[in-house]
C-alpha cells in the first residue's frame, strides 16, 4: 500500500494521473483495449490541433493516424519525464511540422495565381478553422451570419500570423494548456513562450484591428467580446 502511494504521489509531481499511469502500463503491455482507449480519448483533440497545423487540413486524417501509429511503437520509451497528454502533443505537432516542411518542398510551387491567398513562408498559410473553438449562440439569422463573420475573421487572421506564434496560440488559448506544459510541448523555455504568445496575441490584434476598417464598428465591438478565448483584447 505504502509503495502504491509513492508511486502514485510521484506520478501526480509529474503531472501523470493514476488514470494515466494504468493506462500507460496496460499500453506498454500491448493492450489492443487500452489502445483503443488512448484513440477514443485523444483523436478528436488530435485531429482538431493538427488541422489547424497544417496547410491542407485535408490532410488531417492521415497525419493523425501517423501519430497514433508512431505512439504506438514508441510508448515503451516513455518514461513519464512528461504527462501523457503533453508527450502526445509533442509527437502531434512534431508530425504536422514535418508534413508541412513537404508541403513547403513539394506543394509552394503548385499554389496560382488564382489562389485565394498570397504565399507567406513566414505564415505557411495554414488553413486554421475555429468554428469548433467559438461558440455559436446564435439567436436569429441575423446573429448567426454575424457569428460567422466573426469566425471567419478571426481564421483569416490566425492564418497570417508567423507559425511560430500560432502554435503557442492555439497551444494556450484554445487547447488550454499551461505556460509550462507549452514549453514542455515545444521543447522551448518559459520566458520563449511566454514572449511567443506576447507577440501573437499582439498580432491577431493588429490584423483584427487593421480588418475592422473594413467592418461596422458594431461588427467590430461584437469581435472583441466573442473572441475573448484568443484575448485579443488588451
Amino acid at each position: 500500500m505504502q509503495a502504491g502511494t509513492i508511486v502514485g504521489n510521484l506520478a501526480s509531481a509529474i503531472g501523470i494521473t493514476t488514470e494515466d499511469v494504468a493506462l500507460i502500463a496496460d499500453l506498454k503491455a500491448g493492450s489492443e483495449e487500452a489502445f483503443a482507449v488512448l484513440i477514443a480519448q485523444y483523436h478528436q483533440p488530435l485531429y482538431s490541433l493538427i488541422a489547424r497545423s497544417l496547410n491542407d487540413p485535408a490532410d488531417a486524417a492521415d497525419i493523425t493516424q501517423e501519430v497514433f501509429i508512431k505512439v504506438f511503437r514508441s510508448i515503451r520509451g516513455f518514461h513519464g519525464d512528461a504527462s501523457l497528454r503533453t508527450w502526445l502533443y509533442r509527437i502531434a505537432l512534431h508530425e504536422a511540422s514535418n508534413q508541412r516542411r513537404w508541403w513547403s518542398r513539394h506543394k509552394k510551387q503548385e499554389i496560382t495565381i488564382d489562389s485565394s491567398f498570397e504565399a507567406d513562408p513566414d505564415a505557411e498559410n495554414s488553413h486554421l478553422s475555429l468554428a469548433s473553438t467559438l461558440a455559436d449562440q446564435s439567436d436569429s439569422p441575423f446573429d448567426h451570419v454575424a457569428q460567422a463573420e466573426v469566425r471567419e475573421r478571426v481564421e483569416a487572421a490566425l492564418r497570417q500570423i508567423p507559425e511560430a506564434f500560432r502554435t503557442v496560440v492555439i497551444l494556450r488559448e484554445i487547447e488550454g494548456f499551461a505556460y509550462e506544459e507549452i514549453a514542455e510541448i515545444l521543447n522551448a523555455n518559459l520566458g520563449t513562450v511566454k514572449s511567443r504568445l506576447t507577440r501573437g496575441r499582439a498580432a491577431l490584434r493588429t490584423i483584427l484591428n487593421a480588418d475592422g476598417a473594413v467592418a461596422a464598428t458594431n461588427s467590430a465591438s461584437s469581435i472583441d467580446s466573442q473572441t475573448s478565448n484568443v484575448e485579443v483584447a488588451q
